[in-house]
């Protein structure tokens, strides 16, 4: 997802950057790295808390581009004016709102002309696949009817298909620029197994950006990433 949210960062400017539900600052860090000015918000000040370890390790004209505030999604629209954005993260969250059309119009408020939106969604045309290749056939079945789910932390969530979020972004005039797909490969794979030798690692990054940017392969991913320009 790094590379492809790099792909399609190709200004060469410091951007203004809100990181919706940074969790552990992943993203927001990296990005700043770079050199632009993030702003990151999250509902769990335990998960922040975090975030901030991370931000004090950094150096200190990455520290000055970095602003971790408390909140959720849905206050951004009274935390921030019209066009205060080049670009909006909003990756794992939307998979836990109900409704995430509220969020959606806040964040396409704030964003300036030409900016960019990057959401990571579950994606809701492949929610059986993960099912099936483990062999749960009754979750498999059911999978199919719907779009809701639990994920691997046991939460209820639930999926968008690619289609209807594509339309509801066209909505609030952010039509999708780009999408990719994530987790092609690797979504049943254990956290235990994952490779450790760099080389390896290499080999299945390369492996799953190929994949995620070409038919028929994105379509069943485990996850959507959606580049919206407004």
């Amino acid at each position: 997802m790094t590379r492809q949210l790099a792909e399609q960062l190709t200004r060469g400017t410091a951007l203004r950057v809100l990181d919706v539900g940074c969790a552990e600052g992943t993203q927001a860090l990296r990005l700043a790295r770079a050199g632009h000015f993030v702003t990151g918000i999250d509902p769990d000040p335990n998960i922040l808390a975090v975030a901030h370890q991370a931000l004090a390790a950094e150096p200190p004209e990455v520290r000055e581009r970095v602003q971790l505030l408390t909140g959720d999604g849905h206050q951004v629209g009274r935390w921030f004016g019209p066009r205060s954005f080049d670009l909006v993260l909003c990756h794992g969250t939307l998979m836990y709102l109900p409704d995430p059309d509220p969020m959606l119009a806040s964040v396409a408020r704030i964003l300036a002309p030409g900016g960019l939106l990057s959401l990571l969604v579950r994606n809701g045309d492949a929610l059986a696949m993960r099912a099936g290749l483990t062999g749960d056939w009754r979750a498999c079945q059911e999978a199919f009817d719907t779009t809701r789910y639990t994920n691997r932390l046991g939460l209820p969530a639930r999926a968008d298909r690619l289609a209807e979020l594509s339309t509801t972004l066209a909505e609030f005039a952010v039509p999708v620029r780009r999408w990719y797909g994530v987790r092609v490969f690797t979504d049943t794979m254990p956290d235990e197994a994952a490779p450790v030798d760099g080389r390896q690692l290499g080999q299945l990054l390369d492996a799953e950006e190929r994949a995620g940017k070409q038919d028929p392969y994105r379509h069943v991913a485990a996850l959507l990433h959606v580049v919206g320009m407004k």
